[in-house]
């Protein structure tokens, strides 16, 4: 089930945080970078991000979670992290398409680490496009992706 999480309440806010540590040092150990700013993100940090947070639940546990903020009609989103007991079994993919189907925006922005291979897949198997890589620390890049929402005449 996927639902709203509010950060500001503390027992789910540390269960997002510690959802995101175990998710992220995952791909910390895939891309070879330890520096992911979330994996170092305290508690207090997460709970004053701003970005709005969906959790996908299984019973009481949360599995999953997808973060997004909105600017001038296009929304980006800023995390989507799974549990790693929980990889592979479409829990990210619920997560965005919940997300765009409830969100329906003209533009949605997603970036993940250059390296990140799975991640980069999925974002261009559910309609993203590269836009560009940046430079963020020497020799390490993020990948930016866009998706324009089909408007229907």
């Amino acid at each position: 089930m996927i639902r709203s999480i509010d950060v500001l309440h503390i027992q789910t806010a540390k269960a997002l945080w510690n959802l995101q540590r175990t998710s992220y040092a995952v791909e910390a150990e895939l891309i070879g970078f330890n520096e992911i700013p979330p994996l170092h993100e305290s508690l207090e940090e997460l709970q004053a991000c701003g970005e709005i947070f969906l959790g996908y639940y299984i019973e009481t546990q949360l599995a999953g979670a997808i973060s997004y903020t909105v600017e001038s009609q296009e929304l980006t989103i800023c995390r989507l992290v799974v549990h790693p007991t929980y990889f592979k079994k479409g829990i990210a993919t619920k997560l965005l398409s919940n997300l765009i189907e409830k969100q329906p925006y003209p533009v949605y922005y997603v970036s993940t680490a250059r390296d990140n291979i799975p991640a980069i897949c999925f974002y261009k198997a559910n309609g993203f496009c590269w836009i560009n890589d940046i430079e963020v620390v020497p020799n390490f890049y993020i990948s930016c992706f866009k998706k324009e929402k089909k408007t229907t005449p």
